[in-house]
């Protein structure tokens, strides 16, 4: 691995920015959920390829290529798991939007490739990585103006019913509720709603 290899360090209000950016471009009409499969596919041109056991064999749900063309998936997260497919397709897309002079300077196709590059990284270098992916997917998925304006909507539904919404079975409502709004996680949720209250 190149020990010259530099991983931009950027704050979580810069990625949000870039994040911002990202769906001002690819999602201008604030669609929820955002159809992240069809930017990828549609507007950035990107293949998307299934791999049965990729999970199984290499621990991770997906990798983009060095040449930010394809995206390699989980064939049964891709068919089975919707939420957890579309966060890795998002937490893909986050690195070929924040790091494509990182990945541009390597040459990786194949899951062998990939893996060899990711062994290669320091444990810093893999780190920031991918915090800035996972924020970037999450702020993409779920984005702050959407989140709280369905947010004090479904607490207005659970007042309506005279109930507490400061509950944590009402909270745990809420964010069930927000999950399936935008077609991911639970804890994709409790995660943002820390940073957008």
């Amino acid at each position: 691995m190149d020990a010259e290899l530099r991983v931009p360090i950027l704050s979580y209000e810069q990625i949000r920015k870039e994040a911002n950016a990202f769906l001002l471009k690819y999602n201008p009409g604030s669609t929820v959920p955002v159809p992240i499969e069809e930017i990828v596919e549609f507007s950035l041109k990107m293949s998307i390829v299934p791999v049965p056991g990729l999970q199984r064999t290499l621990e991770v749900d997906g990798f983009i290529s060095s040449d930010l063309r394809s995206i390699t998936v989980d064939q049964f997260v891709m068919e089975e798991r919707e939420s957890r497919y579309q966060f890795t397709l998002a937490h893909e897309v986050g690195h070929a939007w924040l790091h494509k002079a990182v990945f541009g300077r390597f040459n990786f196709k194949t899951i062998e490739d990939w893996k060899n590059f990711q062994m290669g990284l320091t444990e810093e270098a893999y780190g920031w990585l991918e915090f800035q992916a996972y924020s970037f997917a999450g702020l993409v998925l779920v984005p702050k103006e959407q989140l709280i304006h369905r947010r004090e909507a479904h607490e207005n539904r659970i007042k309506a019913e005279k109930l507490n919404p400061n509950t944590d079975a009402a909270k745990l409502i809420v964010a069930r509720s927000l999950a399936a709004d935008f077609k991911v996680s639970p804890s994709v949720i409790e995660k943002r709603l820390l940073k957008d209250r």
